[in-house]
C-alpha cells in the first residue's frame, strides 16, 4: 500500500465512502442543502448540491487536502517553482495572464516583461492582418487564417474560436491538426492562396504530423503564388528560429513561448495567436482577464470556498473513493461543442498517470475517462445510459443564464433541460415496471456563467485547468509531464522507415506490424 492510501486521511475517506447515504436521503435530510452547497468566484457559480457528499465528508477531504500540503503547492506553482519535477520546470501559465504590472518570477527571474513583450507583437501582427495592412501575394488582404498545429497547439485556439463566434470580426479562421491530409486537401479545395495565411504552430518546428501540413501547404502557396512570396503567407509559433527561417518565415514572423508553458495550458500564449487575429486585442484582453480573475480566486481564497480546490476534491471523491471511471462533461451551449476535446486533454494528458512523483507504481486511481457533448444532443444519444445504466458517471452540466442570440425562449428551453436533467439524475423515479425505474442517486455539479463571453470563458477555461492541478497533489502525481506519449511516436519512425524498405528498421518491429506493413504495401 502506498503511503498515500495508507495515510489516515485517505483512510478514513475510504471508510466514509462505505456509509455515505444517497442524494435522495441527503436532500431529505437537510432542507437547506439546496443554499448551502453553493459557491462563487470570478463570475461562476458551482452549484453541487447534487453530489453524494456530507458536511462530513468535505472534511475529511480538506483533512487530505491539508495533509498532502495543498495550500503550498498552490503557492510553489504561483512561485515559479519546478513543479514539473520530471522536467525540472516550472508550469507558470498564470504568468500569461497577469498584466497587471507586477513581477512574476520563474525561477528568480521575472517574466512579466518577456510576456508583455510577445503579447504587444502578437497584438500588432493581428492588427496589420485584421486592418487589411498585411497582403498577400498580388498585394491582396488576407481573408482567410489557417492554424496548422496538433494537441495543445490546435485544441485551445480552436475551441476558443468555437466558443466566441459571435465575437468574432476578422478574417476567417481555420484549423488543421491530424496527419490526414483530407483536412489540408479541404482547405486548399476552399481557399484562394493569395488570400490565405497560415499559422504554423509548433514549439521546436519538428512535430511530424504539423511539420506534414505545414510543408503542403507551403509547396500549395509556392506552386500558386510563385516560392518569391512564401513568407507573405506564413508566419510560426515556436522557438525553434534556425528551422523556422530555413522554411521561409522571417524571423520577425515568428513568436515564441517558453518552456514553462505545457502545451495544454498553452492557448493563453502565442500558440492564441490566431484567437486574437480572430477576435482581436481588446477581447484577447478580456479572456486573459477573465482567467486571472481565477488565478487569483484559486491562489486566495480558502480551501472550503475555492472553487478549483473544491470541484478537484470532488474529481478525486468520485473516482478514488465511490469508484466512478468516467466523467461526463455537458455543456448546454452549441458554442462549447469544442470543449470536452479541449478538457480531455488538459486532464487526462496530465493526469493520466501509473506512477506518483517518486516513481513509485501507485494503488489507486487516477484521471477518469472523460468524455461527452453539448446539451440537449446529449439527452438523444448516451444519457438513457446514464440514467438508467448500472455504471454511474458523475456528469459536470455547464449552462450560461443569457443567451447571446435573440432566441430567447429557445434558451429558456434549453435551461429548463439542463436543471430537469440534473434533477431526474438525483431523483430517480419509481414504477411498477422494472423497465421504467430511474434508481436516480447520479451525482452531478452545475456551473452557470451570465454569459458566454470572453471574461466568463477565460476563467471557465482557468478554473478546468487549476482543477486539474488540485487532482494531481491529491493523487501525488505529476500534471506537467507525458511520456506516455512517446513511444507511439518512436515507433512511428521505424515503421515509416519500414515502409521505405529499411530493414533495420523493420526489424525493430513486432510481427504483428510487419504483416499489416506487407499487407499495405501489397497491391489491391
Amino acid at each position: 500500500m502506498s503511503s498515500l492510501t495508507s495515510s489516515p486521511a485517505w483512510r478514513a475517506l475510504d471508510a466514509h465512502a462505505r456509509t455515505i447515504p444517497t442524494l435522495q436521503q441527503l436532500f431529505a435530510a437537510d432542507p437547506a442543502r439546496a443554499e448551502r452547497y453553493v459557491a462563487q468566484g470570478a463570475g461562476v457559480e458551482l452549484d453541487y448540491t447534487k453530489q453524494r457528499v456530507t458536511d462530513e465528508t468535505l472534511k475529511l477531504l480538506l483533512d487530505l487536502a491539508k495533509a498532502v500540503d495543498l495550500p503550498d503547492w498552490i503557492r510553489c506553482m504561483f512561485d515559479g517553482q519546478a513543479i514539473n519535477g520530471t522536467e525540472n520546470r516550472a508550469a507558470m501559465h498564470v504568468a500569461l495572464r497577469d498584466l497587471s504590472g507586477s513581477p512574476v518570477m520563474v525561477g528568480g527571474k521575472d517574466v512579466a516583461p518577456a510576456v508583455r513583450s510577445v503579447l504587444e507583437r502578437m497584438f500588432a501582427f493581428a492588427e496589420r492582418v485584421r486592418s487589411g495592412a498585411w497582403k498577400g501575394a498580388g498585394g491582396q488582404r488576407i481573408t482567410d487564417v489557417v492554424n496548422i498545429g496538433i494537441g495543445g497547439s490546435d485544441l485551445g485556439p480552436r475551441m476558443v474560436c468555437d466558443a466566441l463566434a459571435s465575437f468574432v470580426d476578422g478574417p476567417r479562421m481555420h484549423f488543421v491538426a491530424n496527419v490526414d491530409g483530407q483536412p489540408m486537401a479541404d482547405v486548399f479545395a476552399r481557399l484562394d492562396p493569395k488570400t490565405t495565411l497560415f499559422i504554423v504552430t509548433s514549439k521546436t518546428f519538428t512535430t511530424q504530423e504539423t511539420l506534414a501540413n505545414a510543408r503542403a501547404a507551403r509547396a500549395w502557396i509556392a506552386k500558386n503564388c510563385g516560392e518569391e512570396n512564401v513568407g507573405k503567407h506564413f508566419v510560426a509559433v515556436s522557438t525553434n528560429l534556425a528551422e523556422t527561417e530555413k522554411f521561409g518565415i522571417a524571423k520577425e514572423n515568428v513568436f515564441e513561448f517558453w518552456d514553462w508553458v505545457g502545451g495544454r495550458y498553452s492557448l493563453w500564449s502565442a500558440v492564441g495567436l490566431s484567437i486574437i487575429v480572430a477576435i482581436g486585442e481588446q477581447r484577447f484582453r478580456e479572456l486573459l482577464a477573465g482567467a486571472h480573475a481565477m488565478d487569483q480566486h484559486f491562489r486566495t481564497t480558502e480551501l472550503q470556498k475555492n472553487l478549483p480546490v473544491l470541484m478537484g476534491l470532488l474529481a478525486v471523491w468520485n473516482r478514488s473513493f465511490l469508484h466512478c471511471t468516467s466523467q461526463v462533461i455537458a455543456p448546454y451551449a452549441q458554442r462549447l461543442e469544442k470543449f470536452v476535446s479541449w478538457l480531455q486533454q488538459l486532464e487526462m494528458e496530465s493526469n493520466g498517470k501509473g506512477v506518483d512523483r517518486e516513481g513509485k507504481t501507485v494503488d489507486y486511481a487516477t484521471t477518469p475517462v472523460l468524455w461527452g457533448d453539448v446539451g440537449t444532443n446529449a439527452q438523444h444519444a448516451f444519457f438513457q445510459m446514464l440514467h438508467q445504466g448500472p455504471d454511474v458517471h458523475p456528469v459536470d452540466f455547464i449552462a450560461a443564464v443569457e443567451a447571446d442570440h435573440p432566441l430567447k425562449d429557445q434558451h429558456r428551453l434549453l435551461l429548463a433541460n439542463v436543471l430537469a436533467q440534473a434533477a431526474a439524475f438525483m431523483q430517480g423515479r419509481s414504477a411498477a415496471e422494472p423497465h421504467r425505474v430511474f434508481t436516480g442517486n447520479r451525482p452531478s455539479s452545475l456551473l452557470l456563467i451570465d454569459r458566454l463571453e470572453p471574461r466568463s470563458l477565460g476563467a471557465l477555461l482557468a478554473l478546468y485547468e487549476h482543477r486539474t492541478y488540485v487532482q494531481s497533489v491529491l493523487w501525488n502525481i505529476n500534471a506537467f509531464d507525458q511520456w506516455g506519449v512517446e513511444l507511439g511516436k518512436q515507433i512511428a519512425n521505424d515503421v515509416l522507415a519500414a515502409f521505405a524498405g529499411d530493414a533495420a528498421a523493420s526489424n525493430k518491429l513486432d510481427a504483428s506490424t510487419r504483416r499489416l506493413i506487407a499487407r499495405i504495401k501489397r497491391p489491391s
